[in-house]
């Protein structure tokens, strides 16, 4: 044993050394290794750290300071196998007292040993709705009522789906700013509604007819099929507001709205006319995206741009095999006149040929001078085109020559418009090749035209190549077909006088965004924004209210002329004032188009509060005081809100937009039913099998290729299906991500919220067991705390309160969540409980403590009630009321805590002072974990070279026992010598800390240990330094990991030594 010992001192047994003493042991500390600091998870104040060098700076970094130390602590209470260990499934609790729906959940009965979300959310929500918590006819009776409204409309979902963790994302933030203005005394107004979802829905009610009656929408009339649709939205078109329930969303469920009710027919048909009337709506032929598949105009969200790197085959609907994508065409256009002479083009669209109408190069490109002026013969028909010169053209790119399709090409549209090209249109409205092509061609399908147009010019000896392209290609988000660009007569928006005046509202601050570097992209879209065409050829919307007046037969041929009223009969008045001839005479047709969904949705935050009727809702909630929505909808939503909005209204919609991050995929992808990555975010409040969730993806519509990608990503994301977390868990998790950078929520993170759902629950547990029945809680103005601790701990609460205020004031939630997470589980639960555990079990049990606890309790959870609303609910309701009082019914309407009203309690000078106990009670842990010191309880002594701050740890030497797990403690004064053979720790500059090992420590038995776990750790360190550096990211972790084992080897060697004068020093007797 002696031979193992001196082995083992050999390699323990090492003073302090300069870095470069280490090479003798065989270490070889990496260049320029980063010096050991703490990471703070405590959010920055506002403000330039640069001029904050003040009082606030100091609180600043006081805060930090205490982050670290209390999350030091909280890391050493966990044992490594708790911290390693997995999910295992929980016990779920039920909640089985009958009671009616509506009716007020039974607290009566003691609280389950664990928290289970399912037993906590039941009962509250029906019972919430049924007293009218969430009408603002209610909340302006609140004894905190301030006499301000707060109003909100949701982003309206589509009807047809169900919604995924994006829109949970919008409910979440929504939600918990809803709930924190009706806390506040606001009169607040949030008003729920969904979107009819035109092309969508009429797609799903499409596929359904055909696959149980086997019958197309063109088989029925437009009636009956719009009974089926309606038939439909009634049977289906629920699941959405079950989602919404099952979130805690706070809406004033008496005032949904759906955006193809009567009141929003009446305010889409008066916007109409309105806009009409102002000049601001036209009818014309222009190209639109057009889905062949659907039949029908789209707008530009629909639109998906799939980027291709070159050859690249893809499946489409209606093409029994793949077609070809990112192949360059090359094809010679003869010089008329000269038989060797040709122009070579170049087309990643061979179909759109035989619409040329001309071929295009710029002024200045030398090659082509020659040619300026001349024809070519088209090398299909051989009709000659013009060869024009055009700036737009880009000489660089490809051959510098470009053909010129008006009717197929935005681009060519404008180039013909300023040439005075006629365009001709060659793709029909179902994707096939028109009688312009010829008898050849007309009738094809355009990507099978497109082989038999290469195979012609083959034969015609004018095909000049194919190379790969990249390109990117439009793609219709609804069917997935390729977007044409067609020549339709449709009607159109005039965007640019609106758009400037929604610019302007930005700059002028009039408006604002939030995140604020989203105003550059407001800015670039206004000021590039064309015309909106808002006719889409389905029968599932509003219908256009514009009509033709129809000719009578043998007239001769006029320009259509078309009016627009509210109803038929008014545009039969204006038909005969326009025309000059009685009403009785005229014929007039319905467009059979509907409008663009875009187009209602653009006018929900007004039409859902009763415009174009003067409203009490109107005139009391709108403006509304704020729209909050992901950053995807900023222009097509948005922006279109903004326009018509102010058109229509004379004000703008909304003050203030709060945009959020898009949630993605891990692979980064946005969420999209078409991807197959979507969560339904009741699989992660009720948790659900890996079984379930793929045979939801099977059921789906997903493509067999993007069925495989989406099957195998759940696999290895879910391989065990996804646990139950709770709606309270999901808000929570959802909440604490900013608004900078994508959100890649992953379940492992709501799981975690789970835990502290968990911890909470355990407190309020212990905190109501030590209140007992007959408790009487004092005011909270009344409260005086009887001890540091106690005081120390209504700090904390204060500050929280204070940080929670400054989140929801500023819209900035992740920074009530931090400060909710921080207190509950670090400053309540690891600190203060722990502390005053031992003198609570005195009796008879001190009154102070108790007191203190209810405060934390009652505050705490309305704190933290608008984020967690359902566990807030649960265990306040079970708090004993205030004396002298009326208690809220409901935490939902209770005062939400003011941090002016607990200021008194906010004492940063004792927190300071505290945080250097917490430095200590962490050096002590660190030492017992050092030397697996596990149940024994040394003596300490602390030792401070600064007079002043003996004090400081005199007023906190019984908690700094209790939390460091020690025996007795004492002060050393400055000017006495260490204790021999006792372990030392260093907390600052001025307090060095002495833990007694004798009688406690075996060296014998543990230097074999410590050389074990040192060798062990020398590996470690000698395989990151052999490592070869890698990307940047990877190689910062690589230093901090080395600079961290450095850290924990020098502490080996510390303990070795330590060890070493326990075998020198004959034992002494310990002091009784």
């Amino acid at each position: 044993m002696l031979e193992q010992i001196a082995a083992s001192l050999q390699v323990l047994l090492m003073p302090h050394l300069p870095l470069a003493s280490f090479l003798q042991w065989g270490l070889r500390p990496s260049r320029g290794l980063p010096r050991s600091r703490t990471l703070s998870t405590q959010s920055q104040p506002y403000g330039s750290p640069i001029s904050q060098r003040n009082r606030e700076a100091k609180q600043k970094r006081l805060r930090e300071k205490q982050v670290v130390l209390e999350a030091g602590l909280a890391r050493k209470n966990k044992s490594p196998a708790e911290s390693r260990k997995a999910w295992t499934p929980k016990e779920i609790v039920l909640y089985e007292i009958p009671t009616e729906l509506g009716e007020k959940k039974d607290v009566s009965q003691p609280l389950p040993p664990a928290y289970s979300p399912r037993y906590v959310e039941a009962a509250w929500y029906p019972w919430w709705v049924r007293e009218g918590f969430f009408k603002p006819e209610y909340q302006i009776r609140l004894p905190q009522a301030t006499g301000e409204t707060f109003s909100m409309c949701i982003p309206p979902p589509n009807v047809t789906g169900s919604l995924h963790i994006g829109h949970a994302l919008t409910v979440a933030i929504q939600d918990a700013l809803v709930r924190w203005h009706r806390m506040r005394g606001d009169q607040v107004l949030w008003v729920p509604g969904s979107d009819h979802a035109g092309i969508a829905t009429q797609a799903v009610v499409e596929k359904q007819l055909w696959k149980e009656r086997g019958v197309r929408r063109h088989d029925l009339s437009r009636e009956d099929f719009l009974q089926e649709v309606w038939k439909w939205k009634e049977e289906k078109g629920g699941e959405i507001c079950e989602q919404l329930r099952a979130l805690g969303a706070s809406l004033d469920w008496d005032r949904e709205c759906f955006t193809m009710d009567a009141g929003s027919s009446v305010a889409v048909t008066e916007a109409f006319v309105r806009l009409h009337k102002a000049g601001l709506l036209y009818r014309s032929q222009q190209l639109v995206n057009w889905s062949c598949s659907l039949r029908s105009a789209i707008s530009d969200i629909e639109v998906e741009s799939r980027s291709l790197p070159g050859h690249t085959e893809l499946r489409l609907p209606g093409c029994p095999t793949p077609v070809s994508f990112g192949l360059l065409v090359s094809v010679a256009f003869p010089v008329d006149g000269e038989p060797d002479a040709e122009v070579v083009i170049g087309t990643t669209r061979p179909e759109t040929l035989p619409g040329d109408v001309a071929v295009a190069v710029h002024p200045d490109d030398t090659r082509y001078t020659h040619l300026h002026g001349r024809q070519l013969r088209h090398p299909l028909t051989g009709q000659l085109l013009p060869l024009i010169t055009d700036p737009a053209v880009q000489p660089h790119m490809g051959t510098g020559a470009v053909k010129v399709t008006p009717a197929h090409s935005p681009a060519d549209a404008e180039l013909g418009s300023r040439h005075g090209l006629s365009p001709l249109s060659v793709i029909a409205e179902d994707g096939t090749m028109t009688s312009v092509c010829g008898d050849w061609l007309q009738g094809l399908h355009r990507f099978a035209a497109r082989e038999k147009i290469v195979s012609v010019l083959r034969e015609r000896g004018l095909f000049r190549g194919l190379q790969d392209h990249p390109m990117v290609l439009p793609i219709c988000s609804r069917s997935g077909d390729v977007v044409e660009y067609l020549l339709k007569s449709q009607w159109f928006v005039r965007c640019r006088e609106m758009g400037e005046q929604a610019a302007q509202a930005v700059e002028s601050g009039a408006l604002e965004l939030s995140p604020s570097f989203h105003q550059k992209n407001w800015r670039h879209w206004f000021s590039h924004i064309g015309d909106w065409c808002i006719s889409r050829q389905l029968w599932w919307g509003h219908q256009i209210p514009a009509y033709l007046v129809v000719e009578e037969p043998g007239k001769g041929h006029r320009e259509d002329c078309w009016v627009v009223g509210r109803t038929e009969a008014e545009a039969r008045e204006l038909a005969a004032e326009l025309t000059g001839r009685p009403e009785a005479e005229l014929t007039l047709q319905r467009d059979p188009d509907v409008l663009d969904t875009w187009f209602s949705s653009a006018l929900f935050p007004f039409s859902a509060l009763g415009w174009p009727h003067q409203t009490p809702d109107l005139s009391r909630f709108y403006p509304l005081s704020l729209l909050e929505t992901g950053s995807d909808l900023l222009l097509f939503w948005v922006g279109r809100m903004v326009m018509l909005g102010t058109q229509l209204t004379g004000q703008l919609p909304f003050n203030k937009v709060l945009l959020h991050s898009m949630v993605r995929d891990r692979q980064g992808r946005k969420m999209s039913k078409s991807l197959g990555n979507v969560l339904d975010p009741r699989d992660i409040i009720r948790g659900v099998e890996l079984q379930v969730l793929q045979e939801k993806l099977r059921d789906g519509n997903l493509d067999p290729a993007e069925l495989a990608i989406a099957t195998a990503a759940q696999r290895k994301d879910f391989p065990h299906g996804i646990p139950e977390c709770g709606t309270d868990a999901l808000r929570f998790a959802l909440c604490s991500h900013g608004a900078l950078g994508d959100l890649h929520l992953s379940v492992s993170e709501v799981l975690s919220s789970r835990h502290f759902c968990n911890k909470i629950w355990n407190a309020l547990r212990f905190i109501l067991n030590v209140l007992g029945e007959k408790f009487t809680p004092q005011p909270a103005e009344e409260l005086s705390p009887s001890t540091p601790m106690d005081s120390w701990i209504l700090s904390r609460l204060a500050h929280t309160t204070r940080e929670c205020e400054r989140g929801f004031l500023t819209q900035e939630l992740p920074l009530a969540t931090h400060a909710l997470h921080h207190f509950w589980l670090h400053s309540l639960c690891d600190v203060y409980l722990e502390a005053v555990k031992p003198g609570l079990s005195h009796r008879p049990c001190p009154a102070g403590p108790p007191q203190v606890l209810f405060s934390c309790a009652d505050i705490g959870l309305r704190l933290l009630a608008p984020l967690m609303p359902f566990l807030a609910e649960e265990l306040w309701q079970r708090l004993p009321p205030r004396p002298g009082r009326l208690p809220a019914p409901s935490i939902s309407v209770a005062p939400y805590p003011s941090a002016s009203s607990l200021e008194h309690w906010h004492q940063p000078e004792l927190e300071r002072r505290f945080s250097r106990v917490q430095e200590a009670v962490q050096a002590l842990r660190a030492l017992q974990a050092t030397y697996q010191l596990t149940k024994a309880r040394p003596r300490v002594l602390l030792q401070s070279s600064e007079p002043g701050e003996q004090g400081a740890f005199e007023a906190f030497l019984e908690p700094l026992g209790t939390l460091g797990r020690c025996g007795a403690v004492g002060l050393l004064p400055a000017d006495t010598a260490a204790p021999s053979g006792w372990a030392q720790a260093s907390v600052g500059d001025t307090v060095q800390v002495y833990m007694e090992l004798q009688g406690l420590v075996d060296p014998e038995a543990h230097l074999p240990l410590l050389a074990a776990r040192r060798h062990k750790l020398q590996k470690q360190f000698d395989g990151l330094i052999a490592r070869t550096p890698s990307e940047k990211e990877a190689e910062t972790q690589r230093q901090q990991r080395l600079s961290s084992i450095q850290l924990e080897l020098t502490k080996l060697d510390k303990a070795a030594s330590h060890l070493q004068q326990l075998m020198d020093v004959p034992p002494s007797p310990r002091e009784p």
